[in-house]
C-alpha cells in the first residue's frame, strides 16, 4: 500500500516529457534570438542600400541645378553689361553690336528654363528638397535684382557664386550619406566613382564664370582664384584614371579626347600657363560659353550613368538584403516547430519507458526484488541492465557504507572493488578520501614544523623554544633532575653582515647552527630566538660543571674560522648558563636569567661563558623592581626636570639651559640618573620618560617666556635616547610637545649620543625630520663614540657638545683635541658647547679657543625650575 502512495506521489509532479521540452525551448529561444538578429541585420542592410540609393539620386539631381545655376550665370552677367550703357562703356563694349541685345536674352531665357527644369525634376519629400527650396528662393530674387538693375555686376556674379557653392555644399552632404551606409565593396566603390565624376564636374562647371568674372570684374575677383580652380580641375580629372567600374573607365577615355572637352580645356589651358593673357573678344566669350554648356551636358550625361550604376548596384543589395530576411524567417520558423513537435514526440516516449523503471527502482529501494523487463530504447535498456547489477550488489555495497560510515578506512572489505562501475566508482572514492585524510595530517604536520621552526637555520624558533623548556622543566621535576639553558650570543657577528653582506650573514648562521647541533648530545636541544642569538636545552644535568664545559666546548667551535666564498671569517660567542633545580623557576624566568648571564659574559670581554649565581638574581631583581618603580613615579608625577644653565662666552651671559630629569623618590630621596636612566634604557619605558621631559621642559619656557620679555630668547636642550629616536612617533612627539606648549620650534635644541647616529638607521631619517621642523639638533658627549670628525659635514646637527672628559684633562693632548674640535666645527658651521667647566682655568682657555658656550659647575649646578627662573631674572650666574 505505502510503495503504491509513493507512487502516486511521483506521477503527481511534472512529467519528464515537459522537462525535456523545457531543455529543448532553451536552444529555441536562442534559435529566434539569432533569426530575430540576422532578420534585423537584413533589414538593416535594405533600409541602408535605399538610403544609399536615395543619396546617389539627389547628389545626381543636386548635381543638375549646380551645372544649371552656374551656366545662368554668364547669360545673366551678359545681360546685365548689356542692358546698362554705362556697363558697355565700363567693360569696353562697343554699343549697337548687331544681335547682341537678342542674342543675350535668348541665353538668359534658356539657361533659367534649364535651371527651372533642374529644381522642377527634385520630388517633395526627398532629402534634396530643403536646398531645393531655398535655392528657388534665393535664385527668384537674384533674377529680379539682375533683371531690375538693383545689384551691379560684380554683386550679381559673387552671389550665383555663393548659390553654387552652397548647392555644392548639399551635394557633398548628399555624397558622404551614400558612402556611410554599410554597403558591400562594389557598391561602395561605385559610390565613390560617383563622388569622383560629380567633383570633376563641379570643377569644370565652376572655371568658366571664374574666368569670364576675371575678364569683366578683375578688381573684384582674386587673381590667383581661377589658377586654384583650374588646378583643382585637373587634379579632379585626375582621380578618374582610377575608376573601379571598367565600363565607366571607357567612356571617360571616351571623354576626355571629345571635343566637347578639349574645345574649353584648350582655352582655358593657354590663360592658365599663361600663353594667352589678352581679354577674349565679345564673340569667342559667348562661343566659349556656349561649348562649356556641351562639355557640361556630356560631364552631367557621364555622372548620370555612374549614377544609374551606382544605383543599380543599390537596389540589387536592397534585393539580396530582403531575400536574406525572407529566408531567414522561413528557416527559422521551421526550426523551431520542427523542434517543438520533436521534443513533445521524444519526451513522452522517453517519459513512458522511464516511469516504468522508476517503479520498479522504487520497488527495489524498499527491498523487493523484481524482475527488471528490458524495452524501450537502448538507453533504457542499458539502465535496465545496470540496475540489475545493482540489485545484485547490493549486500556488498551495504558492507562498504557501513565501514566508512564507522571511519574504519582500514576495513578489508574497503579493499575489495564491486563488479560493475558502481563498484569501481565507490572503491575510487574511498581511495581519494584515503589519500585526502593522509595528505592533510601530512600538511598539518609540516605547518606545525614551519610554526615552530626557523626557516633559516631550520632550528626551533623562540616561541618553540620556550614551550620545550617549559616541557622539559616539567619533566625535570618529576624526575627531579636539574635542566640547564645555555644563551649563546654570537660575538662580531654585525661586522661579518656590515663587511660581506647578509647573504653571507645568513650563511654563517647556518654554519653556527650545525656546529651547535654536533657539539651536543642526542638528547639535547638547541634553538635560534632570532638574529644571532640561540639557546641550548640541556636535559638531566648531574652538576653544574658540565654545563660550564660544554658551555667551553661550543665556545671553541663556534671560534673555528669558517670559509665561505673564499674569504675566511671568525665569530665568536658569548654563553650565559641558567639551571633550574626546583619548580620555582618557569621558562620565562629561566630565559631571562640565562640572558642575563650572557651579557655579563659580554661585559667582561666576551669569548667566554659565566654562569647565572646570587649576585645576577639580585641585579635582575632591582633592575624589576627599579623599572616597576620608576614606571609607577612617572605616572604619580614623582620626577622632575632641573635646569642647568649654559652660557654664551662671548658675551658671558645665559642663553639657554639643559633640561635633566630627576626622580625624587618617595621614602628614598633623590635617585642618581645613572641609577634609573639604564633601567628605562632598556624597555620602551624611555620612550615615555623622553616624551614627559619634552612636554614638561617645553612647557617651562614657553611660561616663562609668557611671563617676562628677558627669556623671549632662552633655549631649551632635551636629551632623546636612541631607542625613541628610532620610534616612528618621535618626530610626532616633538611636534605635539611644541603644539601644547606653543614654544617656537626654533628655541627647542634635541640633544642625540653620537653612537645613536651609527648604530640606529632610522635615527638620521627622523633629525632630518626634525630640523625641517625648525628644531636644532645637537651631538652630546662628542668624543666618547666613533664618529669622526670628517663626518660632521654629511650630519644633520648644528651643535657640538664636547664632552667633559676632555675638558677636564690635564693631558695636553686632549687640549689640542679640544681645539681641533672647535676649529672642525665651526668649520662646518656649527657651534660648540663645552661641558663640565669646573675651574677658571678652563673657562679662559675655552674663551682663547673662540669656543661659542659652556656649562658645568663653576657655572651653575643644574636648579629646579624655580631656582631656574631666579637665576635667569636676577642673572646671579658667575662672570668669567
Amino acid at each position: 500500500m505505502r510503495i503504491q502512495e509513493r507512487a502516486a506521489q511521483r506521477r503527481r509532479g511534472t512529467p519528464l516529457w515537459a522537462y525535456l521540452t523545457a531543455l529543448v525551448l532553451v536552444p529555441l529561444v536562442g534559435v529566434v534570438a539569432l533569426t530575430g538578429t540576422i532578420t534585423r541585420v537584413a533589414i538593416q542592410d535594405a533600409e541602408q542600400a535605399t538610403r544609399s540609393e536615395a543619396s546617389v539620386g539627389a547628389l545626381a539631381r543636386l548635381n543638375a541645378v549646380r551645372s544649371a545655376i552656374v551656366h545662368e550665370i554668364v547669360p545673366t552677367l551678359s545681360l546685365t553689361v548689356v542692358g546698362n550703357p554705362d556697363n558697355l562703356s565700363e567693360f569696353g563694349i562697343a554699343e549697337g553690336v548687331p544681335g547682341l541685345g537678342e542674342l543675350v536674352t535668348d541665353l538668359v531665357r534658356s539657361s533659367r528654363s534649364a535651371t527651372d527644369e533642374a529644381l522642377g525634376r527634385i520630388r517633395p519629400g526627398s532629402i534634396d528638397e530643403p536646398t531645393a527650396r531655398t535655392a528657388t528662393r534665393r535664385l527668384a530674387a537674384l533674377r529680379v535684382a539682375a533683371d531690375t538693375g538693383a545689384a551691379d555686376v560684380r554683386e550679381i556674379f559673387q552671389r550665383y557664386l555663393a548659390l553654387a557653392d552652397e548647392v555644392a555644399d548639399a551635394q557633398d552632404q548628399a555624397v558622404r550619406a551614400a558612402g556611410s551606409a554599410e554597403a558591400p565593396v562594389p557598391t561602395t566603390a561605385a559610390t565613390h566613382d560617383v563622388q569622383d565624376i560629380a567633383d570633376v564636374a563641379a570643377a569644370a562647371s565652376r572655371l568658366l564664370p571664374e574666368f569670364i568674372g576675371r575678364q569683366l570684374i578683375p578688381d573684384q575677383v582674386d587673381p590667383t582664384a581661377w589658377g586654384v580652380s583650374w588646378e583643382l580641375y585637373l587634379d579632379e580629372r585626375a582621380h578618374l584614371d582610377d575608376l573601379s567600374q571598367a565600363s565607366l573607365r571607357d567612356r571617360w577615355d571616351e571623354l576626355t579626347d571629345s571635343p566637347e572637352l578639349t574645345a574649353v580645356d584648350d582655352v582655358l589651358a593657354a590663360y592658365a600657363d599663361g600663353r594667352t593673357a589678352a581679354a577674349l573678344p565679345i564673340a569667342q566669350l559667348v562661343t566659349l560659353v556656349q561649348q562649356t554648356v556641351e562639355r557640361d551636358v556630356v560631364l552631367t550625361g557621364f555622372l548620370d550613368q555612374a549614377v544609374a550604376e551606382a544605383q543599380e548596384l543599390s537596389a540589387a543589395d536592397r534585393a539580396a538584403a530582403i531575400g536574406r530576411r525572407n529566408a531567414v524567417l522561413a528557416i527559422g520558423l521551421g526550426l523551431v516547430l520542427a523542434s517543438l513537435a520533436g521534443a513533445v514526440l521524444v519526451g513522452r516516449n522517453v517519459s513512458r519507458v522511464l516511469r516504468r523503471l522508476a517503479d520498479q527502482a522504487e520497488q527495489i529501494s524498499h527491498g523487493q526484488l523484481v524482475d527488471i523487463t528490458s524495452s524501450g530504447p537502448r538507453e533504457a535498456r542499458t539502465v535496465s541492465a545496470a540496475l540489475a547489477t545493482t540489485v545484485a550488489g547490493l549486500s556488498h555495497i551495504q558492507t562498504q557504507a557501513a565501514a566508512v560510515t564507522r571511519g574504519d578506512l582500514s576495513d578489508p572489505v574497503l579493499a575489495d572493488p564491486l563488479p560493475g562501475p558502481l563498484g569501481e566508482l565507490l572503491h575510487a572514492s574511498v581511495e581519494q578520501l584515503v589519500a585526502s585524510v593522509r595528505e592533510r595530517e601530512a600538511l598539518r604536520t609540516a605547518l606545525a614544523h614551519q610554526a615552530a621552526h626557523d626557516p633559516l637555520t631550520d632550528l626551533p624558533n623562540r616561541t618553540q623554544a620556550r614551550t620545550l623548556t617549559a616541557a622539559a622543566l616539567h619533566r625535570g621535576r618529576r624526575a627531579g633532575t636539574m635542566t640547564g639553558l645555555l644563551f649563546v650570543d654570537l660575538d662580531g657577528f654585525k661586522g661579518v653582515n656590515d663587511r660581506f653582506g647578509h647573504a653571507t650573514g645568513d650563511t654563517v648562521l647556518r654554519t653556527v647552527a650545525g656546529r651547535l647541533r654536533s657539539a651536543l648530545r642526542p638528547g639535547d636541544v638547541v634553538c635560534r630566538l632570532g638574529g644571532d642569538e640561540f639557546v641550548v636545552l640541556v636535559e638531566q644535568v648531574s652538576a653544574e660543571r658540565e654545563l660550564a664545559e660544554l658551555a667551553e666546548r661550543l665556545i671553541d667551535t663556534l671560534s673555528r674560522p669558517i670559509h665561505e666564498g673564499g674569504q675566511d671569517m671568525r665569530v665568536g660567542a658569548s654563553i650565559g648558563i641558567a639551571v633550574a633545580q626546583d619548580a620555582a623557576v618557569d621558562a620565562d624566568a629561566l630565559f631571562a636569567e640565562a640572558d642575563a648571564a650572557a651579557y655579563r659574559a659580554k661585559a667582561r670581554g666576551r669569548g667566554r661563558a659565566e654562569l647565572f649565581d646570587e649576585s645576577l638574581r639580585a641585579q635582575l631583581a632591582a633592575h624589576s623592581e627599579m623599572e616597576t618603580a620608576l614606571t609607577a613615579g612617572l605616572a604619580a608625577g614623582e620626577l622632575e626636570v632641573h635646569y642647568q644653565p649654559v652660557v654664551g662666552l662671548a658675551a658671558g651671559r645665559l642663553e639657554g639651559y639643559e633640561a635633566l630629569v630627576r626622580w625624587n623618590r618617595p621614602g628614598v630621596g633623590m635617585v642618581p640618573p645613572n641609577d634609573f636612566i639604564p633601567v628605562a634604557e632598556s624597555s620602551k619605558l624611555i620612550c615615555d620618560l623622553d616624551r614627559w621631559v619634552l612636554h614638561e621642559a617645553t612647557r617651562q619656557i614657553a611660561a616663562w617666556r609668557a611671563e617676562d620679555p628677558v627669556a623671549a630668547e632662552l633655549t631649551v636642550a632635551v636629551n632623546v635616547s636612541g631607542r625613541h629616536l628610532s620610534d616612528p612617533r618621535v618626530v610626532q612627539d616633538v611636534t605635539d610637545a611644541l603644539a601644547a606648549s606653543g614654544l617656537p620650534a626654533e628655541l627647542l635644541i634635541v640633544e642625540v649620543t653620537e653612537t645613536v647616529l651609527v648604530s640606529e638607521p632610522a635615527a638620521f631619517g627622523h633629525l632630518v625630520a626634525l630640523r625641517e621642523l625648525g628644531v636644532a639638533v645637537a651631538i652630546d658627549d662628542f668624543g666618547t663614540g666613533y664618529t669622526s670628525i670628517g663626518q660632521l659635514a654629511g650630519m644633520p646637527v648644528d651643535t657640538l657638545k664636547i664632552d667633559r672628559s676632555f675638558i677636564s684633562s690635564a693631558d695636553s693632548g686632549h687640549a689640542e683635541l679640544v681645539a681641533l674640535m672647535i676649529r672642525a666645527a665651526h668649520t662646518f658651521g656649527l657651534s660648540v658647547v663645552a661641558e663640565g667647566v669646573e675651574e677658571e682655568a678652563q673657562l679662559a682657555w675655552l674663551q682663547g679657543q673662540a669656543c661659542d658656550f659652556a656649562q658645568g659647575y663653576l657655572l651653575s649646578r643644574p636648579l629646579p625650575a624655580e631656582a631656574a627662573a631666579a637665576a635667569w631674572r636676577a642673572a646671579l650666574l658667575p662672570a668669567s
